[in-house]
């Protein structure tokens, strides 16, 4: 057997999914014109799956201070927190962000991927248990492989079913960690924060929750699902990202035990890479400052999410059933999808392609993702193109055959 033949299924996925004329994870953004616009292709191209949810990769204020940091900083760390990696403005922004949550500790990892790989790996090891619903993002199954506790899947969204389990652990030996996200990636559906809280209540178990996608996007002051929810008292952990609402790159955990500052000599992701480069520090302390300073941020982002999710539902397409700034639209043969995504961008629009195993329950999605900073024209514009797509493709009717069959 070769070294890559176990790859053979996927390479035969992927040379079907490029058949439709482009590959859809090989896009090359040619010049970023704005937060909203690319050139792909030759083509100016409407950024509609970036998850850049607040528009800053272009605020001033975080491109001046990332340009000054980097003038006297340097280009980067070229080591570790705990070896030469740990600046000033690291614990800078690890204060801001503690400040932010309502929290006593924070650590800053170099990506988000790494902040779950990080913390969750670490909290529980051997004789614990981890418990994580079924549509965990890779990040945390991956930490769920790193660690050594005893993993346990419940059905998504469900706390009837996480009730369930952890009842079958009552009397086990060993801490119980269980692991959502306030956003879900792919269906941009939202957990159910406040009984999945009643539920680790009732069996003492720990909670720690990803806000990756929902960080700056819900809550009065962004907080997420846990502020929107009003559970922030009751989440023992908390994860995200720098890399969505931010517009940057990192991620960090948060939390109130006592005991959390252990975790910078016992988590292995945190020790063993190099740290965040002082000007994307400055950049996401900045963007995290323009935030408190601007909510109304986030009410042009759900103003937005409105435009385009009752546009696109007005015109026929399965969308996911909560709204948010993920959208996400149902196609189930990936290989139909494929041809939908490759028309979009060649009229100018661009979207993800999200395709299983990646996915929930095998299906295919367009997967968009609303910005403060789209216009009403462009979202507009977005619907129109998709609009003409899916018709082409028969994925949705066209409106002259509805009135047609209607009378």
């Amino acid at each position: 057997m070769g070294l890559f033949d176990r790859f053979k299924t996927i390479r035969e996925v992927h040379g079907a999914v490029t058949a439709c004329g482009a590959d859809p994870f090989g896009v090359k953004m040619e010049k970023i014109v704005s937060s909203t616009e690319a050139m792909v292709e030759g083509r100016k191209t409407i950024l509609c799956g970036s998850n850049n949810y607040l528009g800053l990769t272009f605020e001033p204020g975080c491109v001046a201070a990332a340009q000054d940091a980097l003038a006297e900083f340097g280009t980067g760390t070229t080591g570790s927190r705990i070896a030469n990696g740990s600046y000033s403005c690291h614990k800078a922004l690890e204060a801001d962000l503690a400040d932010f949550y309502g929290k006593k500790h924070c650590m800053v990892f170099t990506t988000g991927y790494q902040a779950n790989l990080g913390a969750i790996s670490t909290l529980v090891g051997p004789g614990d248990y981890l418990i994580i619903d079924a549509d965990s993002h890779a990040s945390i199954y991956d930490a769920a492989r790193l660690g050594h506790a005893t993993v346990i899947r419940f059905r998504h969204n469900d706390p009837a079913d996480l009730d369930k389990r952890l009842a079958r652990l009552a009397g086990e030996p060993g801490n119980k960690l269980v692991v959502v996200e306030g956003i879900y990636s792919m269906l941009g559906d939202h957990a159910p924060l406040k009984e999945f809280v009643e539920v680790k209540k009732k069996h003492g178990a720990y909670l720690l929750v990803d806000e990756a996608h929902s960080m700056g996007v819900m809550g009065k002051t962004g907080r997420g699902l846990l502020e929107q929810d009003g559970v922030d008292a009751d989440v023992d952990f908390v994860t995200g990202t720098f890399s969505k609402s931010m517009g940057a790159i990192g991620g960090f955990l948060i939390s109130d035990h006592e005991d959390f500052e252990i975790l910078r000599v016992a988590c292995r992701p945190y020790m063993f890479t190099a740290s965040m480069p002082p000007s994307i520090v400055a950049s996401v302390r900045q963007s995290l400052a323009h935030l408190r300073k601007h909510p109304e941020l986030m009410t042009k982002l759900w103003r937005n999410v409105d435009t385009l999710y009752h546009g696109l539902e007005a015109a026929g397409f399965r969308l996911g059933r909560q709204k948010g700034p993920v959208v996400a639209i149902h196609i189930n043969d990936p290989a139909l999808a494929a041809r939908a995504w490759h028309g979009l961008l060649q009229n100018g629009v661009y979207v993800n392609l999200a395709l299983p195993p990646a996915t929930p329950s095998g299906t295919a999605l367009l997967r968009c993702s609303v910005c403060a900073a789209h216009s009403t024209d462009q979202l507009q514009r977005v619907i129109d193109v998709v609009t003409k797509v899916g018709q082409e493709l028969g994925l949705i009717a066209d409106p002259s055959v509805r009135i047609a069959a209607a009378e």
